[in-house]
C-alpha cells in the first residue's frame, strides 16, 4: 500500500516504553504515526499535519489531555479529527469527563494493542468512510479489502473467506513468518478451536488459487518455523 494512503495517527504520550508499543503494532497494521510527548507539541503537530486520529494521554506535560481534546475541538482545523483517549484513569466518572471533553472513544491502561487497532478502526470508519477501504499490494497481487477482490498479474483470484483472510494478513505483514498457532491466533481469532494442521489445508488452497502454472509461489514455507509472504524462493 502507497504510504501516502495509510491512516497518520498522532500519539500524544510522555511514557517512552508505550510510545514505543503503539509505534511498533500501529506500523505494523498499516499505519502512519507522528509523536508528541506533552500537550502543547500535540496541538502543534495535529495543526501541521492534520492527522487522521489521535491517540491522547489524560496525564501529560505542561497541558492535561482533557484540555488538549477540548482545543483540539476548538479549533476549527483540527476539530473533527477523531480521538480516542488512552489512559490508566479508568474509573466511571473519568471516562465521562473524557468523553464529555469532546473524545471518540475511551480506553484504559493496561490495553490490548489487538482491541486498539479494532477500536481505532471503527471510529475511522465512523469519521472517513473511505479511510478504511484500504488496497494492499505485494509483487503483482492487489487486493481490495472495500471490494473484497483480489487480482494477480491483471486476472481475478477467487477465495474463500479463510484463504483471503489469511492473504489480508499477510499482505500486511510482508516478509514476516508467521507459525501455524500465531496464523490460528490472529486469523482465525482466540476462541476459535482449530487444530493447527488446519492451517496447512487453507494454505494449500490459498496457493492453490493464487498460483498458475508459471508464476512465481508468493507464500514460503519456512521449516520448523512456519509460512511468510515474500518473493524468495520456498
Amino acid at each position: 500500500m502507497n504510504a501516502a494512503l495509510k491512516p497518520l495517527v498522532l500519539i500524544v504520550e510522555d511514557e517512552a516504553d508505550i510510545v514505543t508499543l503503539l509505534k511498533y503494532n500501529l506500523e505494523k497494521d498499516g499505519f502512519r504515526v507522528v509523536t508528541a510527548t506533552d500537550g502543547e507539541e500535540a496541538l502543534l503537530l495535529a495543526g501541521e499535519q492534520t492527522p487522521h486520529i489521535v491517540l491522547l494521554d489524560w496525564m501529560l506535560p505542561l497541558m492535561s489531555g482533557l484540555e488538549v481534546c477540548r482545543q483540539l475541538r476548538r479549533n476549527a482545523k483540527t476539530r473533527d479529527i477523531p480521538i480516542i483517549m488512552l489512559t490508566a484513569r479508568g474509573e466511571e466518572g473519568d471516562r465521562v469527563r473524557g468523553l464529555n471533553s469532546g473524545a471518540d472513544d475511551y480506553i484504559t491502561k493496561p490495553f490490548s494493542p489487538t482491541e486498539l487497532v479494532a477500536r481505532m478502526r471503527a471510529v475511522l470508519r465512523r469519521a472517513s468512510p473511505g479511510m478504511t477501504d484500504e488496497t494492499l499490494q505485494f509483487a503483482d497481487v492487489t487486493m481490495d479489502l472495500a471490494a473484497h477482490r483480489v487480482r494477480r498479474n491483471g486476472r481475478d483470484v477467487h477465495l474463500g473467506p479463510t484463504e483471503f483472510r489469511l492473504l489480508r494478513h499477510f499482505m500486511q505483514h510482508p516478509g514476516r513468518v508467521f507459525s501455524r498457532e500465531q496464523l490460528l491466533d490472529l486469523v482465525w481469532g482466540h476462541d476459535v478451536y482449530v487444530e493447527p494442521r488446519t492451517v496447512d489445508v487453507h494454505i494449500r488452497r490459498l496457493r492453490k488459487a493464487m498460483n498458475e502454472e508459471t508464476e512465481l509461489d508468493l507464500i514460503r514455507t519456512v521449516r520448523s518455523a512456519g509460512y511468510a509472504l515474500d518473493t524468495k524462493s520456498i
